[in-house]
């Protein structure tokens, strides 16, 4: 029996303008678990957008001051299905070339029950609360079905590797390999400001770390990029944005829970 969800009021899409020419778009109706930050940065020549969300509604119509007559370059950090959701919807759409495949093709549902059960069991682990019977706790329109969600895949226009700049005009962004949430995950570096866009390797909530694709060992690798950053600000994949300190305590704590666990040497 399909579960009953109310229907959203307004906007299925929520945003905030963060100044700096950086706002962050949120879907409030998604599961904690499922609720992406998506980063869109205004500049000077082109626009960037940082991730999609869930692609359960259109967003570039939602938000016409934000994308209506400018370039916009859709980049996905990886491509789990609460980051490239709307990625699509654009006609510049980047990602690293270990995740390319994966966005083309990619595979994701609103059913709970559709997740894998040690998938599921790992998340509850990291501290995130159990699941209802749909990843969403309203429905974007009466009649909409949950069950019909499909991941819209697309073809990316450019594969990007470390060490490229993503240039906005007056804005540049130093591309950054950190694997460990997945193989191809990226991180954006703004030497001028010290602002650091750093998808799902690092946020300020329960790392995922032994799921599909996660590598302890490359955490590590990628944290110890991080720390040689001159970092001012993180604007993660989820949850609140935070600075360097608090960037060096998080750190600090999963090395010495992975220490505990035995994941890495003592």
């Amino acid at each position: 029996m399909t579960a009953i969800l109310p229907v959203a009021q307004g906007n299925w899409y929520q945003k905030t303008d963060i100044g700096g020419g950086i706002t962050l778009i949120l879907e409030p109706y998604v599961d904690v678990l499922e609720q992406a930050n998506i980063w869109h940065v205004r500049g000077r020549d082109c626009d960037l957008l940082i991730d999609g969300g869930m692609g359960i509604v259109p967003l570039r119509p939602a938000f016409p001051e934000l994308f209506e007559g400018r370039k916009t370059i859709a980049l996905a950090t990886h491509t789990h299905l609460d980051h490239i959701g709307a990625i699509h919807e654009f006609e510049e759409r980047w990602v690293h070339l270990i995740e390319a495949a994966t966005l083309e093709h990619p595979k994701g549902s609103l059913v709970s029950a559709d997740m894998d059960p040690k998938l599921r069991a790992m998340f509850e682990a990291a501290g995130y609360p159990p699941l209802g019977t749909y990843l969403i706790h309203a429905l974007p329109y009466e009649d909409y079905d949950p069950a019909s969600y499909r991941l819209k895949g697309t073809k990316a226009t450019r594969l990007i590797e470390e060490g490229e700049t993503v240039d906005l005009g007056d804005r540049k962004f130093q591309v950054l390999l950190v694997p460990g949430h997945s193989p191809g995950s990226i991180a954006l570096f703004e030497e001028k400001t010290g602002i650091l866009f750093a998808g799902d390797v690092i946020y300020d909530g329960p790392l995922l770390y032994q799921g599909p694709g996660m590598d302890v060992g490359d955490y590590l690798g990628s944290f110890e990029i991080l720390e040689r950053l001159p970092i001012s600000t993180v604007h993660a994949g989820h949850d609140p944005s935070f600075g360097k300190e608090r960037l060096d305590e998080i750190i600090a704590s999963y090395r010495a829970r992975w220490r505990s666990e035995g994941l890495i040497q003592a």
